[in-house]
């Protein structure tokens, strides 16, 4: 049997969910770095890195799946930039944007259905 933890607590105290405005943020940040050159992803993995263990398991979980989806979209984005000297960069890359879309709008989902993401280790979708 699980133990509540002090947090667990006191959103049980409150007598409400955790608030998941901070993973919403995290996800629009995500998205915002495809126009802004990545700039607020790079923010928005530090926001999870930071709250990250700070809430329900289903909500670490959220936290744990923006920290992946930051450093394997930042793998996909640096291999497209190499590959753009041989022009199929530029097809990697609209697939890498497609990715990071339908990765961030499944965690707004499950984060909207009080729920961890699908699939939290995996390398696609």
């Amino acid at each position: 049997m699980n133990n509540p933890t002090p947090h667990d607590r006191v959103v049980a105290d409150q007598g409400g969910t955790p608030d998941t405005t901070l993973p919403i943020v995290v996800y629009a940040l995500h998205l915002a770095g495809i126009i802004t050159g990545g700039l607020t992803s790079l923010i928005a993995v530090v926001m999870a890195y930071v709250y990250r263990g700070k809430g329900p398991a289903w909500l670490d979980e959220h936290y744990r799946y923006q920290i992946r989806t930051f450093w394997i979209a930042l793998l996909y984005f640096a291999v497209s930039g190499l590959l753009t000297l041989v022009v199929i960069g530029f097809l990697t890359w609209l697939a890498a944007v497609v990715w990071l879309v339908i990765r961030c709008v499944k965690g707004l989902k499950a984060l909207n259905e009080r729920r961890a993401p699908d699939d939290v280790d995996t390398w696609l979708f």
